[in-house]
């Protein structure tokens, strides 16, 4: 469905753009890792962790509630000797993300668009 159809969807409907957020992937968190995993094939947890300035155990909780979702997977391995965690999107994890960017296209819209002048008391 492209912006405008769901804008003109939400418009018929009568809902609020903020009605299309998504809690799952709206948490700042959450979103900074499916906005940095979008922008790599992968990403390891360490990089993550330092560019969200996150600690370990609330990055791996966040980490869990976008997996559960399946809007990632984590794979772990090592390299050398040293055990590393990976992350990266699924399709389903790029749609979530298309759609919430939608949602905040059509928030900065509404709120950059003239708005008429109000009207007299009573109308």
């Amino acid at each position: 469905m492209s912006v405008g159809a769901a804008a003109a969807r939400d418009d018929q409907e009568g809902l609020h753009p903020a009605q299309s957020l998504d809690d799952t992937v709206h948490q700042r968190v959450r979103l900074g890792i499916l906005t940095i995993a979008r922008e790599a094939d992968r990403v390891e947890f360490g990089f993550l962790k330092k560019q969200l300035a996150a600690t370990d155990g609330n990055l791996s909780r966040h980490l869990k509630v976008l997996e559960e979702s399946n809007l990632i997977t984590v794979e772990k391995g090592y390299v050398g000797r040293r055990p590393r965690t990976w992350i990266a999107l699924t399709r389903e994890g790029a749609q979530a993300l298309d759609a919430e960017l939608r949602a905040l296209r059509a928030l900065v819209l509404r709120l950059e668009s003239p708005r008429p002048a109000p009207g007299p008391p009573g109308t």
